[in-house]
């Protein structure tokens, strides 16, 4: 058998082909220190006290990053009697158990901190820490890691494992570039993670204010000798003046149309069902023949169609349907609203379905219910506060054109997250190299 020949300068090792100038080393080699933070109960020794220590555990370690919210403090005395588990700035944090191998860098502002059912790795100071966290965290580290792992109900990786665990290490200056270009895609990501979160909560109070009519739209809030319009009481509180409040029933159809049992058993068609719909987002449709579909794919739908999650529909799994093929096919775990376009928008309907007045009527309709649904009669009787078409449409255009430029970050986050994947696969590996 002949053997593989390898490219020029790169070598073969136990964890692979790496570059020629890359050693494959334990990381007993690597580290000067390699330990388990506290194991047992510490909750007897939290404290609120402002001289409390820090204290991280698995839940607060991201991937290359720290999750701040729910930290705790435990007790100085605490902290003295388990000094081993104290952590230093460079750290490499792997959580021990649980989501195993998850992998940080301690960072300055956690100096001093203790830790619990993590690994403590300590680099020494040759090396990079941040390059080797990375390393774990990539898909061909954490795929190693899965490989020492132990335990049946509950996985864990034992320090006496990691200590053999080899690791392929570029020269010191190498992985430091390759740190510093994993880093910039990180905080790229971040960046973009924090824009998102500040456009959507804009959009949830402006849906909040347009909706309910508290702020107007000036072509729309003031009578013709110009004087501002005022409110009414209603059954669902103030509304504008000029709004009116109906029942769905009266303004759009509720499971207009459905496939019948004489469908033809050849027929193919694009299923949608719940789990495919999240907040708003199809996450796609599956291909069925009549003859083998599930029992649930029966609702016909039509473009502008808006569907309205009758199951946990407080989880808002709810879509509208645009621009998609005429056999489109949905679950009847979704009721099917097909607007009367002359008293209803969808796309006005469909905004209202993540706001205030429908959520509430929802939540007191299954209140008390030891299955969180709803039905197509209960769906029938939302009741909506209703402005005229023109400020529908208004409405609605405003609040589509902000959903469309939170979802083109957000596909301009998974992309860059893919960008991230790809460079760790090839940087890590020695397939591409940077200059250093």
């Amino acid at each position: 058998m002949s053997e593989v020949k390898l490219p020029e300068g790169y070598k073969q090792t136990e964890i692979g082909v790496i570059p020629q100038d890359w050693d494959a080393l334990e990381m007993r080699e690597l580290t000067t220190l390699m330990t388990n933070g506290f194991v047992g109960v510490a909750k007897t020794h939290y404290t609120v006290s402002s001289d409390g220590v820090l204290y991280i555990q698995g839940y607060n370690v991201k991937e290359n990053s720290f999750n701040f919210h729910g930290i705790k403090r435990v007790t100085p005395s605490f902290h003295i009697k388990n000094s081993k588990s104290c952590l230093k700035t460079g750290d490499v944090l792997m959580v021990q158990t649980g989501d195993v191998g998850m992998t940080t860098v301690v960072p300055p502002e956690l100096e001093n901190s203790n830790c619990h059912a993590l690994i403590i790795n300590r680099f020494k100071n040759k090396l990079n820490p941040t390059y080797f966290s990375y390393y774990f965290n990539s898909i061909q580290g954490r795929a190693r890691l899965k490989e020492i792992e132990v335990g049946t109900t509950m996985k864990h990786i034992n320090v006496g494992s990691l200590l053999s665990f080899i690791v392929p290490v570029p020269p010191k200056p190498e992985q430091t570039a390759i740190a510093t270009a994993l880093s910039d895609v990180d905080n790229l990501i971040q960046s973009l993670e924090k824009l998102i979160a500040k456009k959507e909560a804009i959009k949830t109070g402006t849906m909040q204010q347009l909706l309910t009519g508290k702020t107007r739209l000036p072509e729309f809030a003031t009578r013709e000798d110009s004087s501002v319009k005022g409110f009414k009481q209603t059954e669902l509180g103030q509304i504008p003046e000029d709004w009116e409040i109906l029942n769905l029933s009266d303004l759009a159809q509720v499971d207009p149309e459905n496939l019948s049992s004489t469908t033809p058993k050849d027929y193919q068609f694009e299923y949608i069902s719940l789990e495919r719909v999240d907040e708003g987002k199809l996450l796609g449709t599956d291909t069925y023949l009549f003859l083998n579909a599930p029992s649930r794919a029966r609702r016909i739908l039509r473009h502008n169609d808006v569907l309205i999650s009758t199951v946990r529909p407080n989880l808002k799994s709810h879509y509208i349907v645009k621009n998609y093929p005429s056999n489109l096919i949905c679950s009847t775990g979704f009721s099917v609203v097909r607007s009367d376009l002359g008293k209803l928008i969808p796309e006005f309907l469909y905004q209202n379905l993540f706001a205030n007045y429908i959520n509430s009527q929802i939540d007191i309709l299954i209140t008390g219910s030891n299955y969180p649904a709803i039905n197509s009669r209960d769906v029938r009787s939302f009741k909506l506060p209703l402005p005229s078409i023109k400020e529908q449409t208004a409405i609605a255009s405003i609040l589509s054109d902000m959903d469309t430029e939170i979802q083109a970050l957000q596909q301009r986050l998974e992309k860059t997250r893919d960008i991230k994947q790809g460079m760790m696969q090839q940087l890590l590996t020695g397939k591409v190299r940077l200059a250093h």
